[in-house]
């Protein structure tokens, strides 16, 4: 009896292991968790082929068990089981041992699993696609940070780095209870303090009570120190990523400045140019148009690609930033943006699918059953949070 741990297992699996003979069978059962990635089993399976040519062995055809169909494997070069049990999926294999028994494809090999409603029939090899993605939709979550330091004192706060007032934080715990009931798996935000407070408050009244994990990969060091070595902690955390594109617009040489008193001296329609037009920026600053520039292309190159793989996500960030993403979401103009206001600590949900972005509004209040009517995939969200928590 040999234990066999593999790159990425859930569990360590106990096989049996024989000397040579003529026709031996051993058989593989190897269990991985739903929430494991179709890559992840990929390697494994690469794994027990590498050991079957090793030891003369061929994977052999296998009696089909559970939910799984005819196999393309029904050949010489045998058969891979795959079924759905309660918590994941079983695998089993068999090989067989003896003389006069070869694979005659050795580039052949398949997984044909099912599940309640999609089966999956997919190549060992030449996709990086997961099939075992958990829906066609996903969530987006946008939130303006809560009351900073200098929105209270009326200045201009720009890309200075101010922290969120008594009411900037019960606005971001606020927003939480919102949002308590919507899935989160990625969380973004700025790399200003007031939005990455907002995002930590939110995710304190969440009712999964899954950790937010600021991400650290400044450099290698910063990754080997922040690394989590539990399998088990890191299924209850959420990854966030700070990026300085998400950050507030730069005011230039406004930054500080008191705005009732710059209007008295610049004139209102000057500064009201300053902070509206969507073009003009104001001295030694970024415009609205500079500020969509950064902002949209990295939601598009990081943030767009996590929720095309159905993966539900928050934004923590600033008035302009969040603008301009709204702005490329809701294909405003550059007339229609200067004109959209966003409240403090008031969350905004689109839902992902199909590629489009459709736009449901803010939630009223975590009591409203209508909020979580939005779509069948969040009543049903909030249908399990309640038999897990009740």
């Amino acid at each position: 009896m040999i234990i066999i741990a593999c790159p990425t297992p859930l569990i360590l699996y106990l096989f049996s292991s024989h000397q040579p003979q003529h026709h031996t069978t051993i058989k593989f059962t190897y269990f991985f968790h739903r929430l494991y990635r179709h890559s992840q089993i990929i390697h494994f399976l690469s794994f027990i082929r590498m050991v079957a040519m090793a030891s003369h062995q061929s994977i052999a055809s296998l009696q089909s068990r559970g939910n799984i169909g005819n196999s393309a494997l029904h050949q010489e070069c045998g058969n891979l089981s795959m079924s759905l049990i309660k918590r994941g999926f079983k695998l089993e294999i068999e090989l067989l041992k003896g003389e006069g028994y070869s694979c005659r494809k050795r580039s052949c090999g398949s997984i044909q699993a099912s599940s309640a409603s999609n089966p999956i029939s997919t190549p060992l090899s030449g996709t990086n696609k997961d099939p075992f993605k958990k829906s066609s939709e996903a969530a987006l979550i946008l939130i303006r940070h809560g009351e900073s330091l200098w929105n209270e004192k009326n200045l201009f706060t720009g890309c200075v780095d101010v922290p969120l007032t008594k009411k900037g934080v019960e606005e971001a715990v606020e927003a939480g209870k919102r949002i308590s009931n919507i899935p989160i798996d990625m969380i973004y935000t700025s790399s200003l303090i007031r939005a990455q407070m907002t995002a930590m408050l939110a995710m304190t009244q969440h009712r999964r009570k899954k950790v937010p994990i600021v991400m650290h990969d400044e450099n290698e060091q910063a990754k080997a120190w922040s690394q989590i070595f539990s399998e088990e902690t890191k299924k209850q955390c959420i990854p966030v990523v700070t990026a300085w594109q998400l950050n507030e617009r730069m005011y230039g040489e406004l930054q500080g400045l008191n705005k009732q008193e710059t209007a008295d001296k610049y004139g209102k329609e000057q500064v009201h140019e300053w902070r509206r037009s969507y073009d003009i920026p104001p001295p030694n600053g970024e415009s609205l148009e500079m500020c969509a520039e950064r902002a949209v292309a990295y939601f598009r190159d990081q943030i767009e690609p996590q929720l095309q793989e159905g993966k539900n996500v928050m934004i923590a960030a600033h008035g302009n930033s969040l603008r301009s993403i709204i702005m490329y979401l809701d294909k405003l103009t550059s007339q229609e943006v200067i004109s959209l206001e966003l409240s403090t600590g008031i969350p905004m949900l689109y839902i992902v699918k199909e590629n489009k972005y459709i736009r449901r509004g803010s939630p009223a209040a975590p009591t409203e059953a209508g909020v979580y009517a939005y779509t069948k995939n969040l009543a049903k969200y909030r249908q399990k949070l309640d038999e897990m928590l009740h």
